[in-house]
């Protein structure tokens, strides 16, 4: 069984820090990478050496696969962790690590080709016997297949981009006179973002429904286990601001065949180390497969603190050969679990990325309180990346004291230097409607108004 000595992590930011803490808790040396524009940034400071890879843009530094792999064998690394974002659905990257003689602290290459189109990923899932959104199961071409699709399906629909993930490369049709525009915008995002311009149709909920992920972690012997789930309804254009576990929405019934359902495709898919079981759930409680994350979720700690499983310990064992050293069934949650994105925006000019330099940057700390975060006073916060600052992740017996904590946190939680959402926050977290769990995934697009007044 391998024993990893040197580990190299090809991200940046707060996963990155995550990553080398774990790391150097089990004892393993950690590498970063780093561009020009993070050359003085904390994952820099985290980790026990670093290489650097490359200029600013992504394209130009963290997604140089070749000059990733070639950093790792400079150092001695054994290990790459893609984190999250990057390189970490990457199945061509996860083969050349292979190729190279690294191992990739992730899943087969396999499982992420198989889940990485999202038409391959509605397949996969259907032979597996977990519920899909009604939809298409073949590529269209024009917009007037989309049209006959949409007949059948009934109006609005989302017509995505089937290399798409993480709401990027979607949008809604309200009627067949909107599908041509909507069809041309999501090729021009897929174009850029995926270059793929592949769609394909699936009934958009009409209400909101809820967005509900299930956490599987599986090791190479065979055994899958699920963590339960989480909460990730309260988004912005789908882009996720708050997730929370367990949901007031899941009874343990629905929980129970959720889990089953996941841990049935990631059995038939050979499926190891962690992913996630994207979902959504009606008004009548059914739930319907969305997409799966082959990689390590944003959303990750929420989980974490209510199972007491180390994810990223877990993901680098896996890796490694050894077996999952959760029992069998999973571990039952305690108490509750919050996180909120902290991210350089600007509420008052429609969230718009506020790049510049933090000049101070405090966190308060106390019972229940985690902060994961990658920056700190003199971080620059770039164009070149995501804007998030840090996550801030509240914990308690219950729900009530969750939510309770989660208020004195962002109370102290102190930012100057540039605009964030932390007033958005606040008040979110204040709303009656968050309190008594009456959420979907777009409560935060159509009552904005009424939550910053």
């Amino acid at each position: 069984m391998p024993e990893f000595r040197t580990v190299l992590i090809a991200n940046r930011g707060e996963i990155a820090c995550r990553i080398a803490r774990t790391l150097r808790e089990m004892g393993i040396e950690s590498i970063a990478v780093y561009s020009d524009a993070d050359a003085n940034a904390p994952h820099v400071q985290a980790a026990d050496r670093a290489v650097h890879i490359g200029e600013a843009p992504a394209a130009k530094s963290y997604l140089l696969q070749d000059r990733i792999i070639a950093a790792a064998q400079e150092t001695g690394a054994e290990a790459i962790h893609p984190g999250y974002g990057f390189l970490s659905e990457n199945a061509g990257f996860a083969r050349k690590c292979e190729e190279a003689g690294l191992v990739f602290i992730g899943p087969p290459a396999s499982a992420i080709d198989s889940m990485g189109s999202k038409i391959e990923a509605r397949r996969a899932a259907k032979a597996a016997g977990v519920p899909i959104v009604p939809g298409t199961e073949d590529p269209l071409d024009d917009a007037e297949q989309i049209m006959a699709a949409a007949k059948a399906i009934g109006y609005p629909v989302a017509i995505k981009a089937a290399a798409g993930g993480g709401g990027y490369g979607m949008r809604v049709a309200h009627t067949p006179e909107e599908v041509q525009a909507t069809l041309d915008g999501v090729r021009r995002d897929a174009e850029r973002a995926f270059g793929d311009t592949t769609v394909y149709v699936e009934r958009f909920f009409s209400p909101a429904p809820r967005h509900i992920e299930v956490q599987i972690i599986g090791d190479q012997h065979g055994r899958v286990v699920h963590l339960g789930e989480r909460e990730c309804s309260l988004q912005r254009r789908f882009q996720k601001i708050v997730e929370e576990t367990p949901s007031v929405a899941v009874s343990p019934a629905l929980r129970e065949r959720m889990g089953a359902a996941a841990v049935a495709l990631a059995e038939k898919m050979g499926y190891y180390s962690a992913g996630t079981i994207e979902c959504l759930v009606d008004d009548a409680g059914e739930f319907y497969f969305l997409e799966m994350n082959t990689r390590l979720q944003v959303e990750h700690p929420v989980t974490e603190e209510v199972t007491g499983v180390d994810l990223v310990r877990e993901m680098i064992r896996v890796a490694a050969g050894e077996r999952l050293s959760i029992p069998a069934g999973g571990v039952p949650a305690t108490g509750h679990s919050i996180e909120a994105r902290l991210y350089a925006e600007d509420p008052a000019k429609n969230f718009m990325p506020a790049p510049g330099e933090i000049t101070v940057l405090e966190f308060p700390s106390g019972p229940g309180i985690r902060i994961d975060s990658g920056a700190a006073a003199g971080t620059k916060v770039t164009f070149y990346y995501d804007p998030m600052i840090a996550k801030i992740i509240a914990s308690g017996a219950t729900r009530d004291e969750a939510i309770a904590t989660m208020q004195r946190a962002l109370a102290g939680t102190r930012v100057e230097g540039i605009k964030t959402n932390l007033p958005f926050l606040e008040k979110l977290f204040a709303t009656e409607d968050f309190a008594a769990g009456r959420i979907n995934t777009r409560y935060v697009d159509e009552h904005l108004p009424r939550i910053m007044a």
